[in-house]
């Protein structure tokens, strides 16, 4: 009897003692073993050279201080049967082409689907351009948006190769104090004057303290939304949040910052004791719907700060919130993972016959008999109306266990997000704006009609009625990722 049919032979009477019980059966490695759920992090240093152009607010000095590093903050979740990679980037606004170029060589080295990977900026405001200034992104990558794509690959490959058992759990807190909302209606028309020569019903960022105030032209939304996830034996791996504000700022001309985003991934990590680990710790805070909120209380006068103490106090405040809810949540030792990703083609809003002729009187006249915003908005009306019909944005959602994340492309506005939160079909939703692309700010058909900083003409860069058109996208994606 040859070799085969001696094991033969011997399986077939272990199989048959097996059946009457004599010896145990055989246990196969798939049914012995159950998926085990995974999560890695990494960061990558995304900082440009001195010298580099600031973008973010209405000029662009160059960087001459580097007063903290710029990272890629990267998390992958993995449950056995799925994939999911998330990256937050210090920087303002990315272009589409940088994150599909991104997505696509992760896709070419992991084999994750695109759908599976979020990408989005934190919107600080002192930091390098990442976007060519166009509806529809160029051919073309800048040196540092390829800087940029090799970084997050770097970032989200490195966060694979810690993968390691893991459990995760999500909550939330809320820091109602450091948001509100920066359109105000106001007694006073002349403080409510536009670019175009034409006459807003609100405006941004009032002057403080000012006679004129009525009223906020939205709500703001509190709440701190977070993911923790620890290893096996309890050591923290990394933590997501998600805060609808702005930025903070205070940073002193030509220094380069990851504003308070960073200070807070500083200070979840000490109070959470993860400190010098091997791997590193890494806390990320995502921006949230923030398009019409910053950190100002127009009502008070603000106490005089040093350049950073702001920050640094908003970002202590938020951290130490979720630092609390983190004593309170349950951890899981599985999720379900899974996301959809859509593209979705609006109409580009372009200027009219009249506002050109506006554009071209502007630029015709010497610039000392304009204003600066007069200027810029002139430059972005010429520029505008030769752009294609369409704009093709992607849509993202992700289900991590309980928990829902909208991905949207624009500066969203908080009553976006509060409606998604609110008609989402997971006990948990948050939105992470400013990502996949960066297409400016997304004002809702109410805010349009008020006018304002965010709804003009190269602020706001697609047609009023896309906000509805992206909302139901995201609710058509959360609803096919409830199902079974």
């Amino acid at each position: 009897m040859n070799a085969f049919g001696e094991y033969f032979v011997v399986s077939l009477v272990v199989a048959s003692a097996a059946a009457v019980g004599l010896v145990p059966a055989p246990v196969h490695a798939e049914e012995a073993t159950a998926p085990v759920f995974k999560a890695g992090a990494a960061t990558c240093n995304i900082t440009p050279p001195l010298g580099s152009s600031i973008v973010g607010n209405w000029e662009s000095p160059e960087a001459t201080y580097i007063h903290d590093d710029l990272h890629a903050r990267c998390l992958v979740l993995d449950n056995g049967e799925r994939r999911l990679a998330i990256a937050i980037c210090d920087n303002l606004h990315i272009d589409q082409a940088t994150y599909d170029e991104a997505r696509k060589q992760l896709a070419d080295k992991t084999g994750m689907p695109p759908e599976h990977i979020l990408m989005a900026s934190t919107h600080t405001h002192s930091g390098p351009p990442s976007i060519q200034g166009r509806v529809v992104p160029g051919d073309e990558l800048s040196e540092y948006q390829r800087f940029l794509v090799n970084r997050i690959v770097d970032g989200v490959m490195c966060a694979i190769n810690n993968l390691e058992p893991a459990q995760i759990g999500w909550g939330s807190a809320e820091e109602p104090t450091q948001v509100f909302c920066r359109r105000w209606h106001l007694s006073d028309p002349t403080l409510m004057t536009n670019p175009f020569g034409g006459q807003d019903k609100v405006r941004m960022n009032p002057p403080r303290g000012h006679e004129a105030l009525v009223k906020p032209a939205g709500p703001t939304d509190p709440e701190i939304v977070f993911l923790s996830i620890r290893s096996a034996d309890g050591r923290p791996i990394a933590l997501l949040a998600n805060y609808s504000l702005h930025y903070v700022g205070g940073v002193p001309k030509g220094h380069i910052s990851a504003d308070y985003f960073a200070v807070f991934a500083d200070r979840i990590q000490q109070l959470l004791g993860a400190d010098r680990q091997d791997p590193p710790f890494v806390g990320i805070l995502s921006n949230g719907t923030s398009g019409n909120i910053n950190n100002i209380n127009f009502r008070d006068p603000q106490p005089a700060r040093e350049p950073y103490e702001q920050m640094r106090f908003v970002a202590n405040l938020v951290a130490d919130k979720v630092f609390q809810a983190c004593q309170s949540i349950e951890y899981h030792d599985q999720a379900r993972l899974d996301g959809r990703l859509s593209e979705l083609s609006l109409d580009a809003r372009k200027p009219d016959e009249a506002t050109l002729e506006w554009a071209r009187a502007i630029q015709a006249k010497p610039e000392d008999q304009t204003e600066l915003k007069e200027r810029i908005y002139a430059r972005r009306a010429i520029g505008l109306q030769d752009v294609p019909d369409k704009v093709d944005v992607w849509l993202q959602t992700l289900r991590i266990g309980d928990v829902g994340i909208a991905a949207i492309p624009f500066e969203t506005f908080s009553e976006t997000g509060l409606y998604l939160k609110e008609k989402g079909p997971l006990p948990v939703t948050f939105t992470i704006s400013h990502a996949n692309g960066a297409y400016g700010y997304l004002p809702t058909p109410a805010q349009h009609e008020l006018g304002g900083y965010e709804t003009w003409l190269g602020t706001n860069r697609v047609a009023v009625d896309s906000e509805p058109a992206i909302v139901a996208r995201i609710l058509e994606q959360f609803a096919e990722l409830v199902k079974e």
